[in-house]
């Protein structure tokens, strides 16, 4: 987390220059660039409880205020139908905002119609254009997206609002469609009830039709059956049930006498007058029985008459009971039949009475409604109302305030991500503190870029700024070289680098320059012979080189020339038909070495980069010091790591590292403002201006 703030905080310029950009880029758009847009407001409110002059609910009802009726109205406000009507009214295909066809025709417009008029058929196309409609509904949709309409929560209050670049177009959008909606309402409202009107005025004729046919049929119904209510249906079931009592006394009447003439007949077959006379209790029966007893012999004839004559009143009595309880059976079912016939007609008539009166209730209903229907012709209300015209728009885009804060939070953003991504990207070295940790070597010194345009001024600057801040660092450099080993003090000093113009030749220049001005004599040999780059560094170079010195044909004065301002021998390097790398192996490279020994105090010598040739190991075989150089933020990491390897596999021992080339103003852009060597801001005071 540490280093993820120690990265931002390196960055910070970075960051700050990609927020002041990013917002100058918001403050453009939204000042000079975007076109401002002007929303206008109108609110509506829905009618909860609405005045009707007739009531007339069953027939017309207001808009519920449900949630979903609500959000229905809405839907309403922005249907095709109701802004259709609102592109007419204010003729807005007239418009460019809302007719894409009278715009001037963008650079991107104009290529992006010529691919559609390749893709799209001829035929097509013209159809399309030919179309009144098309122009129409592309104002429709394009209406459509500067509309807004919404509830205000916990109320009936509606909000609607159109946003143009017109401040008075959008006012003029916002009522028009307000009135139009009004007027919608009413409408809808109007033709409900002509249609209302229009059936109920069918079907009352009908039912009229309908309950005169059911008069009709009950008047021929009664004419057709006997005069019969309820009251006197139910007196003749009172009737019957009488009838029934006395049927079925007369019944059990006919059945004693029966039983009674039956019993007398058998006591007279049996004879005995003892209980004729106790059973027909007769006072002439019992004085005949007493003459009897008596001895009277026409008592016996007498009493047998008599007895005849009981058993036939008898007989007769039972038979005539009999024939009136028949006949009274036969009054009951035909008093029955006339009962059920009329209970039949009775029901009838009164279904028919009863579908009759339904008949009339029904139309009589649907009289009224028709009645109040047509009264309320011409009173019908909108279920809203305008609470609040609109007025003229304010502005609401661009937002500048918040154009300006997404700028900065999008700049800040935009630089922490290129501060980020750099660090995740960066695979060179920036500081002493990195190098030394990635090669476990220490960093002699940190040479910060010279200020010459040619190399050929490199000698120059170096004589003429002995105080700069480079021949400072040159001097820690020197410092650092020669405390590296203080027992014994190098002499031979190589200077290398993994790959070219990583600084070695600059810096084997600057410090063969700085230990001359500690009045030793010192010689520059330039072991680089392949591309013999010494030549761009001084002038008037005479003829012979380091092949010379090595061929023996030239003692070592000679062959070395002195520079004044470099105060030092150089020897420079010639072509030679063998290898490089043979030649420096060979023994009269190493004689030619311990001459320079006894004849100088310091050698430097300038090699190739480690990994285009083997010349610098070779030549570090005979080196006292190895100074290898490494380009600040330039040099790979990954080339840096190869070229040590290429040294550990000779088993040399690379003395010190110079971070070379490094760029100040760089340094302070990445965030490293102090301690790193004399480039750094805080030795500015000791060093003379670059």
């Amino acid at each position: 987390m540490m280093e993820l703030i120690r990265t931002l905080w390196r960055g910070k310029w970075t960051i700050l220059l990609a927020t002041i950009i990013a917002l100058c880029l918001g403050g453009y758009y939204a000042l000079g660039l975007a076109d401002p847009d002007y929303q206008s407001r109108a609110e509506l409110t829905l009618e909860v409880r609405t005045g009707q002059v007739v009531d007339i609910e069953s027939v017309m009802s207001g808009v519920s205020t449900e949630t979903a009726a609500l959000n229905t109205e809405i839907e309403i406000i922005l249907s095709g139908r109701l802004l259709g009507k609102l592109v007419d009214e204010l003729a807005l295909t007239e418009d460019p905002e809302f007719n894409p066809d009278l715009r001037e025709p963008s650079p991107m417009a104009i290529v992006t119609g010529t691919l559609r008029g390749l893709i799209a058929p001829l035929t097509d196309r013209e159809t399309r254009e030919d179309d009144p409609q098309v122009p129409r509904n592309k104002a429709i949709d394009l209406l459509r997206n500067t509309l807004t309409a919404s509830v205000r929560r916990d109320t009936y209050v509606f909000t609607i609002a159109a946003t143009t670049g017109d401040p008075d177009k959008s006012a003029r959008i916002v009522n028009t469609l307000a009135n139009l909606y009004l007027e919608d309402q009413i409408s809808v409202k109007f033709e409900a009830t002509e249609q209302a009107v229009a059936w109920l005025s069918q079907r009352v004729t009908e039912l009229e039709q309908e309950f005169r046919q059911k008069e009709d049929a009950l008047t021929t119904a009664r004419a057709e059956t006997e005069l019969i209510s309820p009251e006197a249906l139910q007196g003749l079931n009172v009737q019957a049930k009488d009838l029934r009592e006395r049927l079925e006394d007369m019944r059990a009447s006919a059945a004693r006498a029966e039983a009674s003439a039956e019993q007398l007949q058998d006591l007279a077959v049996a004879g005995d007058r003892a209980a004729i006379v106790e059973e027909t209790g007769d006072p002439t029966l019992q004085g005949l029985l007493a003459d009897i007893a008596a001895g009277d012999a026409d008592a016996e004839t007498l009493f047998a008459q008599r007895l005849d004559t009981l058993v036939e009143n008898a007989r007769n009595t039972a038979a005539r009971i009999r024939s009136q309880a028949n006949a009274l059976a036969d009054s009951y079912q035909t008093l029955q039949q006339r009962i059920d016939r009329q209970s039949v007609d009775l029901a009838r008539i009164q279904q028919m009475e009863r579908e009759a009166e339904a008949t009339r209730t029904l139309y009589e209903t649907f009289l009224t409604r028709l009645k109040e229907t047509t009264v309320q012709r011409g009173l019908q209300q909108a279920d809203s109302r305008i609470l609040s015209d609109a007025i003229p728009g304010e502005k609401v885009a661009p937002r500048t305030t918040r154009i300006a804060a997404l700028s900065l939070v999008l700049g800040a953003m935009i630089g922490i991500a290129i501060v980020l991504v750099r660090q995740f990207m960066h695979n060179s070295f920036r500081s002493a503190e990195e190098l030394e940790s990635a090669t476990g070597l220490p960093v002699l010194g940190q040479i910060p870029k010279m200020p010459f345009e040619a190399r050929e001024g490199l000698i120059g600057y170096l004589h003429d700024k002995p105080t700069s801040a480079a021949a400072e660092a040159v001097r820690n450099l020197r410092t650092s070289l020669l405390l590296s080993d203080i027992d014994n003090p190098p002499k031979v000093i190589m200077s290398t680098s993994a790959v070219p113009g990583e600084g070695k030749t600059t810096q084997a220049i600057a410090l063969t320059q700085n230990l001359a001005g500690l009045d030793k004599k010192v010689l520059l040999i330039e072991g680089d012979i392949r591309r013999q780059t010494l030549s761009e560094y001084f002038r008037d170079v005479p003829e012979g080189g380091i092949l010379t010195a090595l061929s023996g044909e030239k003692p070592l004065h000679e062959v070395v020339f002195h520079d004044d301002r470099l105060g030092a021998d150089v020897l420079m390097g010639e072509k030679s038909r063998v290898n490089a790398a043979d030649l420096f192996s060979s023994d009269r490279f190493r004689d030619f070495l311990n001459r320079a020994r006894d004849a100088y105090d310091f050698v430097i010598i300038d090699t190739p980069p480690v990994l285009m040739v083997p010349d610098g190991r070779v030549i570090g075989q005979h080196a006292d010091a190895i100074l290898f150089s490494v380009a600040w933020d330039r040099t790979n990491r990954t080339q840096v790591m190869a070229a040590l390897r290429e040294f550990e596999s000779v088993k040399l021992r690379i003395t010190g590292i110079a971070l070379a080339q490094i760029d100040p103003k760089g340094m302070r852009r990445y965030g490293y403002t102090g301690g790193y060597g004399a480039y750094s801001g805080y030795g500015k005071g000791y060093y003379d201006a670059t």
